[in-house]
C-alpha cells in the first residue's frame, strides 16, 4: 500500500480519532467554546494543517521514488 492508497488510508484512521476527539471536547465545552475548538483543531489537523502536510509526504515522495526507479 504506497502513495495515495496509504493516504486515504492514514486520513480514514485520522478522522476516525478527530471524530472521536471532538465528541469527547464537545460533552465538555460550551457551545461556544466547542465551536471555537472544533475550528482550530481541525485547522491543525484537518485538510489545511496536518494533512497537507502528510501528502505531499506519502504520494508525492513516493510518485518521485517510483521515477527514479525507472531511470
Amino acid at each position: 500500500m504506497l502513495g495515495a492508497p496509504l493516504f486515504r488510508k492514514v486520513t480514514e484512521l485520522l478522522n476516525a480519532r478527530k471524530n472521536r476527539i471532538l465528541l469527547i471536547a464537545q460533552v465538555g465545552m460550551t457551545e461556544h467554546q466547542f465551536t471555537a475548538f472544533k475550528k482550530l483543531f481541525l485547522d491543525e489537523l484537518g485538510e489545511r494543517g496536518l494533512e497537507s502536510e502528510l501528502k505531499p509526504l506519502l504520494i508525492d515522495k513516493q510518485h518521485g521514488m517510483e521515477r527514479q526507479g525507472r531511470e
